[in-house]
């Protein structure tokens, strides 16, 4: 399969959690059904990231493309999950601090570039690289959407590792229901479908390096993220 194939799996999942989340309670079969399909993109966007950064003419420009589309999708990514715009454009400062994947993407690409960059110590790179982790805790998907980017860049050529490399970091996520059921909590079932990260796999094996789409199609993911967002949020808040 090609990039944009994949990416398109990606999208239409992404696009089926997100009515779930907005509109399916997640202890039902069905809440359960679609946020397990929905797993798959969050691993698919991490991927070509990673490869996106070895196939750019010029990283810096699609640094900064990452970075104005995290800005543009932060208002509808806030107004989709709570009901209410970031400040400072409400009165609301309840409004917790977290913001959309397109942040946590970028912070993915920018530890490729530090970890590449051979102007810089081993010392240095290792710290700006734990910084970035740091930082990317307020985004969606976080942490492990960071590393995920940067465990499949440095062993890109190598899906085994690959593989192998997004599965640990995937364990806390895709377990996470065991937490609670040894906790005792007897909603822990809502969790089963975070095991839903792995159906990745098998997607990704398919990938056989053509770009596909056309030459605008890189496009359609910046600007489909945030209007969904707007959207779903409408349907479920504001009309």
């Amino acid at each position: 399969m090609s990039s944009y194939t994949l990416k398109m799996i990606a999208v239409t999942a992404m696009l089926i959690d997100h009515i779930g989340w907005a509109f399916v309670p997640t202890g039902t079969l069905l809440g359960q059904i679609m946020h397990t399909i929905g797993r798959l993109t969050a691993p698919i966007m991490c991927y070509f990231i990673a490869e996106g950064y070895y196939h750019t003419r010029n990283v810096k420009k699609y640094a900064l493309r990452l970075f104005v589309f995290a800005l543009i999708s932060h208002v509808p990514f806030c107004y989709y999950r709570t009901g209410q715009l970031p400040f400072p454009f409400s009165k609301n400062l309840s409004t917790p601090i977290e913001t959309s994947v397109m942040y946590t993407l970028l912070l993915g690409l920018l530890t490729l570039v530090v970890w590449h960059n051979e102007k810089i110590s081993d010392v240095a790179r290792l710290t700006l690289i734990l910084l970035l982790c740091i930082l990317a805790v307020p985004g969606d998907w976080g942490l492990t959407g960071v590393l995920w980017i940067f465990l499949f860049g440095i062993n890109r050529g190598n899906f085994k590792e690959q593989a192998l490399a997004f599965s640990i970091i995937a364990i806390p996520i895709a377990f996470s229901f065991l937490i609670l059921l040894l906790d005792g909590d007897s909603r822990w079932y809502e969790q089963l479908f975070q095991m839903g990260v792995y159906l990745a796999i098998p997607l990704l094996a398919q990938y056989n390096g053509e770009r596909g789409g056309g030459k605008t199609s890189k496009w359609f993911f910046y600007i489909f993220y945030p209007l969904h967002l707007t959207v779903i949020g409408l349907l479920k808040y504001g009309i």
